[in-house]
């Protein structure tokens, strides 16, 4: 019988870093991934839909289903309310497919004490100033929530110490090739050639 094979990778880093992108290239490239979708308490942006993009729920919901325990780590960020549904990484992991989630630092910690087997990624961007720089093209943000997201931002780079794994998303293309060789390396299928997968059900 060979290793238990991580099913649960937990991507974070500072908003405005380009984790969404990554990970969406990543999905692309390991298509085996399913990404866990993230509940909210932010009003959408313009083209995300409910349970696609994310779980919307009002504030009164999201703060129900967390006493409720429905949460496997729910966090406040730049003023919202975001978390995992244990319903969404159960209905996955007992049907063996791997896990991606995408969520912020304080809910990676949670997941590393309730889930210690979970592989850490942390998305670093190449300089404070780029990450400035893409938080205010984006265009999605009012300037005091980038300045908050910008301060959140500062104390979150101090802790990519933490993780196992750090990728820093400079040049996409290298970012997008670290990522990819870290997940695969961790289902024990370095070379991609799918001879992994059919074990993860195993």
């Amino acid at each position: 019988m060979g290793p238990v094979l991580p099913k649960v990778f937990v991507i974070t880093g500072p908003s405005g870093v380009g984790k969404g992108t990554l990970i969406r290239a990543l999905r692309e490239r390991v298509p085996e991934l399913e990404l866990s979708v993230s509940a909210t308490t932010r009003q959408p942006r313009s083209g995300e839909r409910d349970g696609v993009a994310y779980h919307f729920l009002d504030p009164a919901e999201f703060d129900r289903r967390a006493q409720a325990g429905e949460f496997v780590e729910h966090a406040r960020y730049a003023g919202n309310r975001y978390g995992t549904l244990r319903s969404e990484l159960e209905r996955r992991l007992a049907a063996g497919v791997p896990v991606v989630l995408e969520i912020e630092l304080q809910g990676a910690r949670q997941i590393r004490t309730s889930m210690p087997e979970a592989v850490e990624v942390f998305i670093a961007p190449p300089s404070f100033a780029e990450l400035e720089a893409r938080l205010a093209g984006r265009g999605t943000d009012a300037p005091e929530q980038i300045a908050r997201r910008l301060e959140t931002a500062r104390r979150e780079l101090a802790a990519q110490s933490e993780f196992q794994h750090v990728v820093v998303n400079g040049e996409l293309d290298a970012a997008i090739a670290d990522l990819v060789g870290i997940v695969r390396a961790e289902l024990g299928d370095p070379d991609g050639d799918g001879s992994a997968i059919g074990k993860l059900s195993q």
